[in-house]
């Protein structure tokens, strides 16, 4: 039996003799949130040329006002580029991608879509398709206010899959020299260099490897489980862009008949396939700053709401950095088996009594930077390991929200390829 979750897609990329491709391909919406200079940069590269940067939005000007005139631009800007023939489609396909990333190490990825109807993103799900990190409900709300009109979808979401024996993308690095190149250009801003290639004659052989992936009698031996539902595909990034994508289509699912389900293209979402054990794949910690708050007061209730402790003894250990210095704290009765759950735990009831803004940045620099301003206060977190990602989110569920990230901002997914979603 063949799999049905991740299947080939009706991919639209533009044309490279009607648009510059490294000025369409902009990172995620999600990152540089704390930084304006960085979409300064990316608002002048792209200029008055077709861009991703028109049909998405970025999240740092979610809370600013005239989001509603931004939306209908977005959607404008999507039928603008339908109706001029910028795009060219690739039908029912698969698409191997190379990513050179800032380092020089490259990231083996697949574009394909996924079902919706295998992937749950609620706790406890036993879906083919999970969350990785607890999904914030109310940060759904704002993003399909963005979708439910679009006519396309331009993803950021990447699935991992647990393949140490690299039998699903990697087979596709020796035979790209005989498949179609369908782009290949340098990513702005320090993204490094992607490549793509038209991966359609393996269309059985990728199936036939992630249908083996998901053997239950191999899944239970590999993870010592007997009671637990098959974890395929897990959400590496844009889990709330994929949560958003399922509420859309069961918004949808509402209006239409259950025999039109099947083939409605809003069942679908377009995502890139890794590997968890992609060598270039590291797991770098999230960390928080939080604006505009009393840090004296922040660290005092602190150690109120946990017994902290600043010796050798055992704990959770993280740093926190100040305007006026820094220094290391160690919670001895933690809330959460993470030091970034525990840590979210009195953030999240901090800023709820008291006020202030929580934001999830990457880089110790750039914390450590923001922090150096009167009024915010940062944590750097430790790492996790990529081996303990499927054995957490299979025993205990759903990481706390924002616990990692796979990679350094500026080798985030960039928007690039569309799919048409109406």
């Amino acid at each position: 039996m063949m799999n049905k979750t991740f299947l080939p897609a009706d991919i639209l990329i533009p044309s490279g003799e009607k648009c510059n491709l490294s000025a369409w391909s902009v990172v995620a919406c999600d990152q540089y949130t704390s930084e304006p200079a960085y979409w300064e940069k990316a608002e002048a590269i792209v200029g008055d040329a077709p861009s991703a940067l028109r049909i998405t939005f970025p999240e740092i000007y979610l809370e600013k006002e005239g989001k509603e005139e931004r939306i209908e631009k977005i959607n404008s800007s999507m039928d603008d580029y339908l109706e001029s023939g910028l795009f060219k489609k690739y039908t029912d396909s698969f698409i191997y991608i190379e990513r050179t990333l800032a380092d020089g190490t490259t990231r083996k990825g697949l574009i394909g879509k996924v079902d919706l109807e295998k992937y749950n993103y609620m706790p406890g799900s036993q879906s083919e398709v999970r969350a990785t990190e607890g999904t914030v409900l109310e940060r759904i709300p704002p993003r399909v206010a963005i979708r439910k009109n679009a006519s396309l979808e331009i993803p950021h979401i990447m699935l991992l899959i647990d393949d140490p024996k690299c039998t699903v993308i990697e087979p596709l690095s020796i035979k790209k020299e005989s498949f179609e190149k369908v782009y290949d250009f340098d990513l702005m801003l320090g993204g490094g260099h992607i490549a793509g290639y038209l991966a359609n004659s393996e269309t059985e052989n990728i199936s036939a490897a992630l249908t083996k992936l998901a053997d239950k009698e191999n899944f239970d031996k590999k993870y010592n489980v007997s009671d637990k539902g098959v974890l395929l595909f897990a959400v590496g990034d844009g889990n709330h862009s994929l949560a958003t994508a399922k509420e859309c289509y069961e918004q949808v699912k509402a209006t239409i008949p259950e025999e039109e389900w099947a083939d409605h293209p809003a069942r679908y979402a377009l995502v890139e396939l890794v590997n968890l054990h992609d060598t270039s794949l590291g797991f770098e910690p999230i960390h928080r700053v939080v604006f505009d708050v009393n840090t004296a007061h922040l660290l005092s209730e602190l150690s109120k709401y946990y017994d902290i402790s600043t010796d050798e003894s055992d704990g959770q250990c993280f740093t926190y950095v100040t305007a006026t210095g820094a220094g290391s704290i160690k919670i001895k009765n933690p809330s959460s088996n993470l030091t970034v759950g525990s840590l979210q735990s009195f953030l999240d009831f901090y800023t709820k009594k008291y006020g202030g803004r929580i934001d999830y940045i990457h880089g110790d620099d750039v914390v450590r930077s923001l922090s150096s301003n009167l009024g915010n206060i940062g944590f750097l977190l430790p790492n996790i390991s990529k081996s303990e990602l499927y054995p957490t989110v299979i025993l205990d569920g759903a990481l706390p929200r924002k616990t990692f990230s796979m990679g350094h901002a500026h080798d985030k997914r960039f928007y690039l390829e569309a799919r048409k979603i109406k």
